[in-house]
């Protein structure tokens, strides 16, 4: 059975290349705002700027 909840799964989107690297989940009550986090791009292969996208590939 499901848990019913707040929880909330999106996608991180890197800010250079545009490709989606991540698949995270958050409680959008505790956390309204969006979430940008500097992450791991293996396109670009180095360190960049991730940003959340409610769209899922």
């Amino acid at each position: 059975m499901a848990k019913k909840g707040a929880r909330q799964v999106f996608a991180l989107i890197c800010s250079v290349c545009k490709s989606q690297n991540y698949l995270l989940e958050r409680n959008k009550i505790n956390t309204p705002e969006k979430v940008n986090l500097t992450k791991y791009c293996r396109k670009c292969r180095k360190h960049t700027l991730h940003k959340e996208t409610s769209k899922l590939k």
